[in-house]
């Protein structure tokens, strides 16, 4: 997951307001969202690859999401899959701030992240490069491969789109967050960071949503959570940036 854009504890309707998109190689194996058969509780794509996900939520609520930390200084190399820290929270018990205290003291067994982790009514954040957790606190919120609320192009404009919706209507249609986070265009190069991978790399990857010959936007995500434990879910995957299918799961939160 390379962007998520949300909005939290601060909508008459919805505790909690998600659109993120997964950036990934097109040729990296993934399963659509489901519920997984060997975890009945979990909802959530999966990566084929290490079996792992980048996004899910529970029948109860709990809820994660993962973005990588980008710096190509950093060694990827003999470390876990990130994607094993979503599945891991999510079929777990512990307290959102419990898990990450674990997390902090592994935190070198893994490439640079993000990880959102909580519920519709307390979220977290920790990125293990920085070595911080953070309490997120109500309103509009945007994380790509920095830290949360980095003001990258993306994230400025991604958290600007929604936070003009969400305040303008009181019934959030998924197909408006879909169209926010479908935005192709590419950031001035004035307005572009400098991580290290060179300005072509980072023009590729200013947009919201990311298409390039091998490695592009592959699903878009949309989760709401409104204040009866209704929660909605509609993921829609794309190919070489091309749509491809878009699945549904409606339920009461146990």
């Amino acid at each position: 997951m390379c962007l998520i854009n949300f909005h939290f504890q601060s909508h008459p309707k919805y505790k909690l307001i998600i659109a993120a998109n997964r950036d990934e190689f097109y040729k990296r194996p993934t399963a659509p969202a489901s519920f997984w058969k060997d975890e009945p509780n979990i909802l959530a794509g999966r990566d084929l690859m290490q079996m792992g996900t980048w996004f899910g939520v529970t029948r109860g609520g709990r809820f994660a999401a993962l973005t990588n930390y980008r710096d190509p200084s950093l060694t990827e190399n003999r470390k876990i899959s990130r994607g094993e820290i979503v599945r891991y929270y999510l079929a777990e018990n512990t307290s959102p701030k419990s898990f990450l205290n674990c997390l902090q003291k592994e935190k070198k067994q893994y490439a640079g992240f993000n990880i959102i982790v909580g519920n519709a009514e307390q979220l977290y954040h920790y990125n293990n490069i920085l070595d911080e957790i953070q309490s997120i606190s109500p309103g509009t919120h945007g994380l790509s491969n920095h830290t949360l609320d980095t003001p990258w192009p993306k994230v400025v404009k991604g958290k600007q789109k929604l936070e003009e919706y969400v305040n303008q209507h009181k019934e959030i249609n998924p197909d408006a967050l879909f169209k926010i986070i479908s935005d192709s265009e590419k950031a001035p190069d004035d307005q572009l960071p400098d991580t290290g991978i060179g300005i072509e790399m980072e023009r590729m990857l200013s947009p919201l949503f990311i298409q390039s010959p091998e490695y592009g936007t592959r699903s878009s995500t949309v989760l709401l959570i409104d204040q009866s434990n209704h929660v909605q879910f509609y993921e829609r995957t794309f190919k070489n940036g091309e749509f491809l299918r878009e699945k549904q799961f409606t339920f009461n939160m146990d």
